[in-house]
């Protein structure tokens, strides 16, 4: 085993210890015992003991996973490769490479998913996966320890410092290809996924969103529909399904209410190319899945109009003011209540259905 570290990535508290004392942490840092310490650096195993001892009371860990983690976040030990014994500058090429082939996929829009090249990974419980998912969802900015405690455990605070562990434990159930690349780094300012070494579903639904504005304003009914479908096909169930905190609470009804934007779209742009009953279908899947959302209604009520069922768009009206008035109390809103008005005058048009072209309702 090597003896030697260099330093110049060190935080201040670990270039403070004296080079046994590094070479020590970075041995524990690597999993080793302290029996196999004391044989790979030539030091009776108590002084191992003795030396642990000091590294926890220098750099006030309370215990040796902690060290452990300090070992990864302060440079000492790289996941997967042991020991650092020399700083290797980053290469412009790799990163490329990487950039360009994402080893690693993670998927939100469902239960918290990940594979690397192909093959699911175990992500741990839900609260840690809680915190990757918080990494995924910030888009390669950092996030403090403060951000990751607020987005995933809100006034719940945890007794013990479980970030800089869950984030231990994340990496090497990460680590791309042999493990020679973290794929979560720590920098000033926090912790976040190395950009280009991760795929994340989030990212390229919104890629997908501004494709759809574009050719929405464009005009092209075709492309808007054939973006809609590749938007709505990364979608697998309720996005960040079971994940605990305030973060993944609301990042779920943001996605769901993007999910149902982008549908409304696609069932706009398959109205204006005449596929009715394409767009009547999507409507119907769309409203009993969300009883409650009264524009999803008068774009069905609207839809069935046009083509002739008056009496199907009227019962849509009836379900929709029971749910309301069954699930929230409440009447139609004035928009629902003048689609039921223009369908009973017989109004084929009607406010809503198809806005102008370029226009993006929620996407």
């Amino acid at each position: 085993m090597p003896t030697t570290v260099t330093t110049d990535r060190l935080s201040a508290p670990a270039a403070a210890l004296r080079p046994q004392e590094r070479q020590v942490l970075s041995a524990v840092g690597c999993g080793l015992r302290d029996d196999e310490i004391a044989a790979a650096l030539a030091l009776p195993e108590d002084a191992v003991a003795e030396h642990l001892a000091g590294i926890l009371r220098k750099l006030g860990l309370r215990d040796r996973t902690a060290a452990v983690v300090h070992a990864f976040d302060c440079g000492l030990v790289v996941p997967g490769r042991g020991p650092r014994t020399r700083y290797v500058r980053p290469v412009r090429g790799a990163a490329a490479v990487r950039a360009a082939e994402p080893r690693v996929r993670i998927s939100l829009l469902g239960p918290l998913r990940a594979w690397r090249d192909g093959r699911p990974l175990d992500l741990g419980h839900l609260r840690q996966q809680a915190v990757l998912a918080a990494l995924a969802l910030g888009a390669g900015r950092p996030l403090s320890r403060q951000e990751l405690l607020d987005d995933v455990w809100g006034v719940e605070t945890p007794a013990a410092n479980v970030v800089p562990v869950y984030i231990y434990r994340l990496r090497k159930a990460l680590r791309a290809g042999d493990g020679t690349d973290p794929v979560i780094e720590r920098g000033p300012r926090g912790y976040r996924l190395v950009p280009g070494a991760v795929e994340v579903d989030v990212a390229r639904m919104e890629e997908l969103v501004v494709g759809i504005a574009k050719a929405a304003r464009a005009g092209g009914p075709h492309e808007t529909v054939r973006l809609c479908a590749r938007a709505l096909e990364l979608f697998r169930e309720e996005p960040l399904a079971g994940l605990p905190g305030p973060l993944a609470e609301l990042e779920r009804l943001r996605l769901t209410e993007r999910r149902i934007a982008i549908a409304r779209r696609k069932v706009q742009g398959l109205l204006r190319l005449g596929r009715d009953t394409e767009a009547i279908a999507e409507l119907f899947s769309l409203s009993a899945a969300h009883p409650l959302d009264e524009p999803l209604a008068a774009m069905l009520m609207h839809a069935l109009q046009r083509n002739g069922r008056q009496a199907d768009a009227l019962t849509v009206f009836e379900r929709a003011r029971r749910c309301l008035a069954d699930d929230l109390g409440v009447s139609p809103s004035r928009m629902l209540r003048e689609t039921h008005r223009m369908i009973l005058r017989g109004d084929e048009a009607g406010p809503g259905i198809l806005p102008p072209a370029g226009s993006v309702t929620g996407a």
